[in-house]
């Protein structure tokens, strides 16, 4: 996926997104799959990462890996961020870092989507980061009192 660029001028998002993109909750999906002789393995290493994100990252107020009903192998991490901070909070957990290192030699592609405002320094991490991805920017809609969680 290329880089993203995005343009809140071009969209009709509500001022409210517009004004504090930084501090609006946003989804992520991340698709993936796992090579069938390490799903097990796989299984571990996400349930581990799982717990080490609940204990860790207040701000990730969703956190579930879903099973495709048609693919055994096919799995989406769904996440659910307080906001742009939980997001790069998230990306600098080093029990990520061993996630994602343990998914290059068990996993199979990863396609991360997100969908909501992000703030044009977020966008800039992204980028840099290296992680391919796709932004579904908010044209309109709206959320209410979503708060980080106790740990």
């Amino acid at each position: 996926m290329d880089k993203h660029k995005d343009s809140f001028g071009s969209a009709n998002v509500s001022s409210r997104l517009f004004d504090n993109a930084s501090n609006t909750p946003f989804v992520l999906l991340a698709s993936l799959r796992v090579k069938p002789d390490r799903l097990e393995e796989y299984l571990e290493l996400a349930k581990k990462t799982d717990t080490a994100v609940k204990e860790s990252e207040p701000g990730m107020l969703l956190h579930t890996f879903d099973a495709d009903p048609s693919d055994p192998c096919a799995f989406t991490w769904t996440e659910v961020y307080e906001n742009d901070a939980a997001l790069i909070t998230h990306l600098k957990n080093p029990k990520l870092d061993e996630y994602l290192k343990g998914h290059e030699e068990m996993g199979d592609g990863l396609e991360v989507q997100i969908y909501g405002a992000l703030a044009e320094g977020t966008i800039k991490f992204l980028n840099d980061s290296g992680m391919p991805w796709k932004h579904h920017c908010t044209r309109f809609g709206f959320f209410e009192n979503f708060c980080a969680r106790k740990i």
